[in-house]
């Protein structure tokens, strides 16, 4: 391909079509930026923005205050003894499975763990135990199945797991599962327990030590309104030395985290957005209202919400039988429900999926609920007698 101006015309500028749209996407509501935030995207874009104030270690920059937001507020945000920023949620993970566990142990993880959980296990050589859910439709955990995955684990390779992981909620159907007994379980058998948070953290409340928890990740750009790709961990005083070794190369340089980390606009916007996220997470109660709300009025319609009833997070999973139906009649079927949403300002449902869908009420607002209901019960209409 030859570099010349004709074909570089695709490039520079780039307008996102869904921006000003309703957005359910359970993917993008919890990381909308702020305004601080948009702020604090222009003003420390540039690629060495905060490089430019480092001394060697990036949490320990003082002004800006990078040093008192991660070694100061985000553990006790998290309820943890030491926090870091990491590059994303699935960066988190793989720190700590890598600290803790050479190539050829094992981990357990529940049935619902996002498949960055796998890969991450994967990559750091370790195999993989699966404590199952229930399946259809609650797709529930039991604690005590993490007792059993560790006997068996245990009985297989001749020593416990390296690390237990609890999804909290799961990125499908939004469960929450009992963390508190999951955590006394594993630690009756002296297992660490991980606690995935990229969907509680910054939408809700939660707290590693309440739970019990030795590690908590989270996601900035998914549930913390940042600009990302950007997480956060947080870990207990027992696993801080092993997790946040020092190089003997480089003896400032964590080795885990590569030397560095999140730098620039990832993590001034985290810090911008950051008093607004712990002002939303107090409020998180009417969140869970609204969702129930939303949950209830298409069931009404003939919808049925799989997961947890009633439901305690803003993420759920839906079937729509009728869509189902609309769509093996109408013409490009698969692509109608889409092309509805769309034409009324809604965006988040994937273009293809009629039969199943999950979705996001996060920070929409009584309003804008009851105005999505509305629009599948007018497409619901406008398609009865197909």
């Amino acid at each position: 391909m030859t570099l010349d101006d004709s074909s570089l015309q695709k490039f520079g500028f780039i307008k996102r079509e869904t921006l000003g749209s309703v957005n359910i996407d359970p993917l993008q509501t919890g990381g909308l930026l702020t305004d601080p935030a948009k702020k604090a995207l222009v003003e420390w874009g540039d690629g060495y923005s905060v490089c430019d104030f480092c001394g060697g270690v990036l949490d320990q920059i003082k002004k800006p205050p990078i040093y008192d937001f991660i070694h100061q507020v985000l553990p006790e945000f998290l309820g943890c003894d030491e926090a870091r920023v990491t590059n994303g949620a699935r960066e988190s993970k793989f720190v700590v499975m890598h600290s803790l566990g050479k190539a050829g142990d094992w981990i357990v993880l529940d049935g619902l763990a996002h498949y960055s959980s796998y890969v991450a296990a994967e990559r750091a050589g370790l195999n993989i135990k699966v404590v199952p859910h229930s399946g259809s439709p609650e797709y529930s955990l039991d604690p005590e199945g993490y007792g059993r995955a560790i006997e068996e684990v245990t009985k297989e390779s001749g020593k416990p797991p390296a690390l237990a992981l609890i999804t909290y909620p799961d990125g499908s159907y939004g469960n929450l599962p009992d963390a508190r007994k999951i955590a006394s379980v594993c630690h009756e058998y002296g297992v660490p327990l991980l606690l995935n948070g990229a969907y509680a953290v910054g939408r809700m409340p939660v707290s590693a030590k309440e739970i019990g928890a030795d590690f908590i990740v989270g996601s900035g750009h998914k549930s913390m309104s940042a600009s990302g790709p950007i997480g956060v961990l947080g870990v207990s005083e027992a696993y801080a030395p092993v997790v946040f070794r020092k190089s003997k190369h480089s003896k400032v340089k964590e080795v885990e985290l590569l030397g560095c980390t999140a730098r620039g606009a990832t993590v001034m916007t985290l810090i911008a957005s950051f008093p607004d996220v712990v002002k939303r997470v107090r409020n998180w109660d009417p969140e869970v209202e609204n969702a129930r709300r939303f949950s209830a009025m298409l069931e009404d319609m003939g919808f049925i919400q799989n997961g947890q009833k009633p439901h305690s997070h803003d993420l759920m999973f839906f079937e729509a039988p009728r869509f189902f139906e609309i769509s093996e009649k109408v013409k490009n079927g698969r692509y109608f429900l889409y092309r509805e949403l769309k034409e009324r300002n809604i965006h988040g449902i994937k273009s293809g999926l009629t039969k199943y869908f999950k979705l996001s009420t996060f920070g929409l607002g009584r309003e804008k609920i009851e105005f999505v209901a509305d629009a599948f019960e007018e497409i619901l209409k406008k398609y009865e007698n197909v």
